[in-house]
């Protein structure tokens, strides 16, 4: 967890003796990711182009783990590391600088991390991505009794079956027993899940039975079928958050609000991304819709901006706010981000959001009633809050001290 504004726990009204220890789980490949920012164009061939600004951090399922702990989650992370110094770097970053729970992922013995070079210019980003398939648990054959695509995480960028768990142990090299996961991932409040075109995933069934909710995106469907009866995975899902035009084809609707509409016969919550339009939701449990337009902020770097949206509406679902007052802070929390370059280092936290607050109502062209929307703010944050902006961007891996 963020330690910028402690003390904040957007669950504390809500906690119980007998409560799952884990908030949400989430599984994948990690990456480390290298940022350059302050490109005025895309490289060219042949010549060389300087970057103004650069950041190393986590990358891969780290930024939705950041993002989700950063607001006060207590997040549970099962992932394969690479036995070298980017690897023990993500490690050290997750569980020593974000409080993730680490206890569920391993290193791989000569296996080397997975690396993504992202460079940012003109409100986009290019990516170069690079490596390999991790061997699987040890002691663990096809067949075994481990679940076809359990025993590997998959993830964006990675072939099938990057990530797989090992029974080796953390960073300190001393052996270990093969986690229980993926045979029985951890109790938890919630657990996020990518889901895939003619795949599942034993594990997401198995969380869902144990009481967690299933919180889910979706990536292009490569098959070009765009059919909800190829994710199995949706049926245990709490929420499905696509963008729109992944909302629209697999609908097949023309309109963003229609597509949300449709799914919420699928899903108990419809969410869909509208980019610079805001959001969309749609509760198929009760009828209720709610629309939140976007905040307008010069965006540096999208990277993670995804990611810390389903975040903000994980924290605001797992808190029983009310639909709008999810869509908001999901929306805010993404639009903080987006003025950091990197993924896991913009993912914003309390301070961020309460700096922010602080500061937007203090801007005289501000309209009061755009303001009424982020009211339910007052209640969460501190009534002061450190000087915005804030900064959290290192240009390297780790200082030494």
């Amino acid at each position: 967890m963020s330690t910028d504004t402690p003390g904040i726990d957007p669950l504390q009204a809500l906690r119980a003796p007998r409560d799952p220890s884990c908030d949400v789980f989430l599984t994948g490949p990690v990456f480390l990711d290298i940022i350059f920012t302050g490109l005025d164009s895309a490289p060219v061939r042949g010549t060389e182009s300087w970057a103004r600004g650069m950041g190393s951090s986590p990358g891969g399922v780290a930024n939705m783990a950041t993002a989700l702990a950063r607001l006060g989650l207590r997040t549970s992370l099962a992932a394969a590391f690479g036995d070298d110094h980017y690897g023990e770097y993500c490690w050290d970053a997750l569980e020593q600088g974000e409080g993730i729970d680490l206890s569920m992922s391993h290193t791989v013995p000569g296996w080397h991390s997975p690396v993504t070079v992202s460079m940012a210019y003109e409100g986009e980003r290019t990516m170069v991505s690079h490596g390999h398939e991790a061997p699987a648990p040890t002691g663990t054959s096809t067949g075994a009794g481990v679940p076809t695509g359990a025993s590997a995480f998959t993830g964006t960028g990675l072939p099938t079956g990057l990530g797989a768990l090992t029974g080796t142990s953390a960073p300190t090299g001393t052996t270990a027993p093969t986690p229980a996961f993926p045979h029985c991932p951890p109790r938890a409040r919630a657990a996020i899940a990518s889901l895939t075109p003619g795949r599942g995933e034993p594990w997401v069934a198995a969380a869902a039975r144990n009481g967690a909710l299933i919180f889910a995106d979706v990536g292009w469907d490569e098959t070009g079928r765009w059919d909800l009866d190829a994710l199995p995975d949706l049926a245990h899902c709490e929420a499905f958050l696509p963008n729109a035009e992944e909302a629209m084809r697999y609908t097949r609707t023309d309109c963003p609000r229609a597509a949300a509409h449709a799914l919420a016969e699928r899903v108990p919550l419809a969410v869909v991304t509208l980019g610079a339009e805001g959001a969309y939701a749609v509760d198929g449990r009760t009828g209720v819709a709610a629309a939140v337009p976007a905040i307008e902020v010069e965006a540096l770097d999208p990277t993670g901006a995804g990611d810390v949206f389903v975040a903000g509406f994980v924290t605001g679902t797992l808190a029983d706010w009310p639909l709008a007052d999810r869509l908001a802070f999901a929306g805010l929390t993404a639009a903080l981000s987006v003025q950091e370059f990197g993924g896991s280092l913009s993912a914003p936290g309390w301070a961020e959001v309460a700096a922010w607050w602080q500061l937007i109502r203090t801007c005289a062209s501000q309209d009061p009633a755009a303001l009424e929307r982020y009211a339910f703010l007052d209640d969460l944050l501190p009534a002061t809050a450190r000087a915005w902006p804030l900064r959290r961007a290192v240009p390297t891996i780790g200082f030494r001290q």
